[in-house]
């Protein structure tokens, strides 16, 4: 079994990133995502404990369901099936405010089951891809939550200044 782990800081309040990371259809806007589904809902809320997703990823495609929720602290899923075949024992998001917005750390435990190779390949394979998959989909939360600056009116090219009470 091999842990991935990735982490990034999302420049937004937790609970945005909560919501943003825990509602997988948003995962398609990485270019690594093709489709991602909630089959069934979770008893508590849509993506809450014994939610069903399916997702559509280049990499393959996965039924996962969640076994943990916690807004907006965490969330854990473990993959039922998948294509090609894989072993799955943890997938977990833990969410933590910190200064310039929230971490986000990623983990999943995981492999490729094949005899002998599997170990290695699920090393130089599955692993990097896995977490370019990860990173990527934290990248288009970053991007889709981020204050954006507000154009300054009759000035091309020129921002406002964001926060704070400015006076005119």
């Amino acid at each position: 079994m091999e842990t991935m782990t990735v982490e990034r800081v999302i420049n937004a309040p937790i609970d945005d990133v909560f919501a943003w990371l825990t509602t997988t259809t948003h995962y398609t806007r990485s270019p690594l995502v093709l489709r991602c589904r909630l089959t069934r809902r979770g008893e508590s809320a849509p993506y809450g404990v014994g939610a069903v997703r399916s997702h559509l990823w280049l990499i393959g495609w996965f039924r996962e369901r969640i076994t943990h929720y916690d807004p907006p602290y965490a969330t854990e899923y473990v993959v039922e099936r998948s294509l090609p075949p894989s072993r799955h024992e943890l997938g977990r998001m833990t969410f933590t405010e910190v200064d310039g917005g929230t971490l986000v750390r990623w983990t999943t435990r995981a492999e490729i089951p094949v005899p002998l190779l599997g170990g290695p390949l699920t090393r130089h394979l599955a692993r990097p891809v896995i977490t370019r998959t990860f990173l990527n989909i934290l990248d288009a939360a970053d991007a889709a939550l981020a204050p954006h600056p507000q154009p300054t009116p009759g000035v091309p090219g020129a921002h406002a200044p964001t926060g704070g009470n400015e006076s005119r």
